[in-house]
């Protein structure tokens, strides 16, 4: 494997010499792109290994590739299977049902483990970097997958909205604000349903388990969750982790109270100090309220940082950056993930991770390419997320 050093300055002398756009970027060549794409591509997959027979007629990056091809056209794993190997040759690839037996080799607790792995491996790409900003601002979210099979025998499948509505959810932990938008942890829920003997969900431990395993890699400073984190315990977690927090809060008798009472006093902003007592400790912490950012009533959060009226509404802006998760999560479910209705748990879940880990391979690249390049990184990406996965695709594996 090249060193990333070398990989950027020959970006840099090569970017010297392109023209620049009327936006003041920098056009990378095609060399430039699938040279920078191989690396991210490689600091990417390392990590990964099924644990099959070395003698197995296929190696794991035949299965990388195709699973790979197969959320670059959109399609299940049959079809996706045949015309792979129409692509590359009868020989080349794996057949469906010989690609779903490898991925259901891949556990879990090794999945997880195999991307904690290539998180570690993708940031030490970057480390050295001066556009990469220390400590990191990250935001967790929960997203879902529609499922629409029969729920019998499937624990890891949770009720939704609507009448017969099911899907598979997942949490994420991810770089946010003026930073590359990397997802560095992956964490599947377990919710009790009507169908299954699960205990409830306890949010506050998947916050635990993220924070924790993203710590291992950068420091964190500042954590963003949505309405559905909002829970004492939840915050009395992040403040054991020694970690800020910025967590919207729902709004109930005691808000509206103190809402209108804002209201009467012509106040737009303020201040409420509280404290968290729950078993797992205690500590001080504040209630925000501030404007809402769509212009209508106003919006209450919670932090544990020590703010002042005159501070909050601008603390409250950073909120805002969490649209990255949003447009992450479209990414990876639109570009970068595969279609399959297997009931089997391990596929879906070797499928979700793995395209968050081609959305990653992906961000990293576009980093790599403007990293050499002076000037203020601009984190709109100039490679497309279809351009990326084409070139790992067609060259996933090196020639003899």
């Amino acid at each position: 494997m090249r060193p990333i050093e070398e990989v950027i300055d020959s970006n840099s002398e090569s970017a010297d010499d392109d023209e620049q756009d009327e936006s003041g970027g920098a056009e990378f060549s095609d060399e430039q792109i699938r040279r920078t794409t191989r690396l991210a591509r490689d600091h990417g997959f390392d990590g990964f290994d099924s644990g099959r027979a070395q003698n197995a007629s296929y190696e794991d990056t035949q299965f990388f590739e195709l699973q790979t091809f197969m959320g670059m056209v959109g399609c299940g794993t049959a079809q996706g299977a045949a015309r792979f190997q129409f692509r590359r040759g009868e020989e080349y690839g794996p057949h469906g049902d010989t690609h779903l037996r490898a991925i259901k080799q891949f556990e879990p607790e090794a999945l997880i483990e195999g991307f904690e792995q290539a998180s570690d491996r993708l940031l030490s790409a970057i480390a050295s970097e001066a556009s990469f900003r220390r400590p990191v601002t990250a935001a967790i979210d929960i997203t879902t997958i529609p499922y629409y099979g029969d729920i019998e025998e499937m624990p890891m499948v949770s009720g939704m909205q609507g009448e017969g509505a099911q899907a598979f959810k997942f949490a994420t932990l991810s770089i946010v604000g003026e930073n590359i938008p990397l997802v560095l942890a992956v964490e599947p829920i377990r919710e009790s349903s009507a169908w299954d003997r699960n205990p409830p969900n306890q949010v506050h431990r998947v916050v635990r388990r993220l924070v924790t395993r993203a710590k291992e890699h950068v420091p964190v400073e500042t954590v963003l969750c949505d309405r559905e984190f909002d829970s004492k315990n939840v915050y009395q977690t992040l403040s054991n982790l020694g970690v800020n927090y910025l967590i919207p809060t729902r709004i109930n008798s005691t808000e509206r109270e103190a809402i209108e009472t804002m209201e009467a006093n012509g106040q737009a902003v303020a201040v409420e100090s509280a404290s968290v007592y729950v078993e797992s400790g205690s500590h001080s912490m504040q209630f925000l309220y501030v404007p809402s950012t769509n212009g209508e009533g106003t919006t209450v959060f919670a932090t544990n940082l020590r703010l002042g009226p005159e501070e909050a509404e601008s603390f409250c802006r950073r909120y805002s950056r969490r649209w990255q998760i949003e447009n992450g999560y479209k990414s990876i479910k639109n570009d970068f993930l595969a279609k399959t209705s297997s009931k089997d748990y391990r596929v879906r879940m070797f499928y979700f991770v793995f395209a968050v880990l081609l959305y990653n391979i992906w961000r990293l690249t576009d980093f790599l390419l403007k990293a050499g390049v002076d000037g203020e990184m601009d984190y709109a990406p100039v490679l497309t997320a279809g351009e990326c996965v084409e070139i790992v695709v067609s060259a996933l594996i090196p020639p003899d």
